[in-house]
């Protein structure tokens, strides 16, 4: 359990307390933007590593056992998860280089929040601390609970130093929290926009992890 806390603190410390501070302009400074990408990248493959095998090692103190309807509650929960998670590699407004749709019009998955990833990330960790009910699971999909909602907005400031005037937009008519500005007004809910391909891949992977999720990680998340 040890360990498993020192590979979540670095972690947390690479994602929140480096890329997401003026620490990681002051690195890009010196040794320019694309050897830091590559170094994060690097880096934060190894403490993932780190981290999986730590949670895997962990002893399994239980704090808690979801019953089997909350089991099932959280499976169909995941279902928008997977849905938010194939529309980001559609449309992405704040991914690494994604300025031409900053400057393009605020379409389908943006309506709805724009940033469908770390909200699939966050939704995933949730589900999987309310699932598991094991300090083991707590700090391990706690900690990346913590990075998905805390990146969100440290992403939006990056988002604004790249083009402020395109942020000033995108804030505007979007949101973090999915259906927000839609429910603010601030936007509407266009279902043509996103298509029948997202959802469909959305539910085909929603369906597969279900169906085989205990052969790849040894455990069933619902009982058939």
């Amino acid at each position: 359990m040890g360990m498993l806390i020192i590979d979540a603190l670095l972690w947390l410390g690479l994602h929140l307390g480096v890329a997401g501070t003026d620490i990681r302009y002051a690195i890009t400074r010196r040794i320019g933007v694309n050897a830091y990408r590559g170094l994060f990248s690097f880096s934060s493959i190894a403490v993932m590593v780190f981290l999986c095998m730590s949670y895997a090692q962990s002893g399994n103190v239980v704090l808690w056992t979801a019953p089997d309807w909350l089991r099932w509650v959280l499976a169909f929960v995941m279902l928008p998860a997977f849905v938010l998670f194939a529309a980001s590699f559609v449309r992405n407004p704040t991914a690494a280089g994604s300025e031409k749709y900053l400057k393009g019009e605020i379409k389908g998955i943006q309506r709805v929040t724009r940033h469908p990833m770390m909200v699939s990330y966050a939704t995933w960790a949730a589900v999987h601390m309310i699932g598991n009910g094991d300090v083991a699971s707590l700090l391990f999909f706690g900690t990346l609970f913590l990075t998905a909602v805390i990146g969100m907005p440290s992403i939006d400031r990056k988002t604004s130093d790249r083009d402020a005037a395109a942020w000033a937009q995108l804030e505007r008519s979007t949101s973090i929290v999915p259906f927000a500005a839609i429910l603010a007004g601030r936007n509407r809910f266009v279902p043509g926009e996103i298509g029948w391909v997202v959802p469909a891949v959305g539910t085909a992977l929603w369906l597969g992890l279900l169906i085989f999720h205990r052969s790849i990680f040894g455990v069933a998340p619902v009982s058939f």
